[in-house]
């Protein structure tokens, strides 16, 4: 969206920051390491006001700055780990909220790393067709660190309040029985897609907001909660996901819990169609910029102009029916 590329960050309340990292170990889908080069070409379409729902830019409102990419290691998982949480953190230390692409799922552990180091109570919000709890079965780098064991590993670290955080749209065939059971007893919440389409969005959202309201926020966006029908550039696509419309209206209705993260991670630019999955990621930021500038602690701490409360979250996009 040509934000400048600086590490000055003196006066920007956010910053954008590339993980150009995934395992290599997918057995089908390798390419998530090429999603922030493809998410921020593909911003270029993305504009920056969107009336009725905002009319200012925030971009400009938080002083959005690209910190350019994490110094990653292709093959090495932990290297690469200790380089994303190093730059996070960096990110953090100066007062401003990181925004990270990846990448596959194995980024937000580190990323996790930097903010429980930041936000000792913090709590994550993830958005994403898989609850990646899984259990490791051996204890090479391989088995304990991939896509599948990242919320298991941030459990047994302790960067997460467990009793607050969700897991949120998990849905479709997976390749263990007992995936939900594992998830629920390490102590997230746990709202499988079927539920939230048959509670619908709004009402999903309105228990998410009351149960994490006043609480530092990671919000972890997984581009596969779309359905494939609209993100087909994705590692894991999964039928019955989110319509377009569906997505990003769930994003938009979160606005006002206190998020201190962001994360769009997953886009796999050799699966996409034109670059769509990687502008929809796009959008998904400038969406995420919005909940930024309505977070209680960037207004108590930038000057940022007098926002209106956002409309409340679409009908249409309540639920599939």
């Amino acid at each position: 969206m040509g934000v400048p590329f600086t590490r000055d960050l003196s006066q920007s309340r956010a910053a954008i920051l590339g993980a150009p990292f995934d395992c290599g170990t997918h057995p089908v889908r390798v390419g998530s390491r090429l999603g922030p080069a493809a998410i921020r070409e593909q911003s270029a379409l993305v504009r920056p006001y969107e009336p009725p729902f905002f009319d200012f830019n925030p971009l400009t409102a938080l002083g959005l700055v690209d910190c350019g990419d994490a110094a990653v290691v292709s093959g090495s998982v932990l290297e690469s780990h200790q380089a994303i949480e190093a730059a996070a953190a960096t990110i953090l230390s100066q007062g401003a909220i990181p925004i990270v692409l990846g990448g596959d799922g194995a980024i937000s552990l580190p990323h996790m790393r930097a903010l429980h180091a930041r936000h000792p109570g913090l709590v994550v919000l993830h958005i994403d067709a898989h609850t990646d709890t899984y259990p490791s079965y051996g204890d090479s780098e391989r088995d304990r660190y991939n896509v599948a064991t990242t919320f298991t590993r941030a459990a047994e670290e302790g960067l997460v309040d467990l009793s607050h955080s969700f897991h949120v749209g998990a849905r479709g065939p997976v390749y263990m029985d007992g995936v939900f059971e594992y998830t629920r007893q390490k102590g997230y919440g746990l709202i499988p897609g079927a539920d939230l389409l048959e509670r619908g969005i709004e009402t999903v959202v309105a228990e998410v907001k009351e149960r994490l309201q006043g609480k530092p926020v990671y919000l972890c966006f997984d581009m596969d909660i779309f359905d494939p029908s609209c993100a087909p550039g994705v590692c894991t696509p999964t039928w019955g996901g989110l319509t377009a419309r569906e997505g990003l209206g769930l994003i938009e209705s979160l606005a006002g819990l206190n998020f201190v993260g962001f994360e769009v991670n997953t886009v796999s630019p050799p699966h996409d169609t034109a670059g769509m999955t990687a502008y929809l990621a796009g959008t998904c930021v400038l969406k995420m910029l919005v909940l930024a500038c309505y977070s209680p602690d960037v207004r108590a701490s930038k000057s940022l102009p007098a926002l209106s409360p956002l409309p409340a979250l679409r009908s249409e996009n309540r639920s599939h029916s």
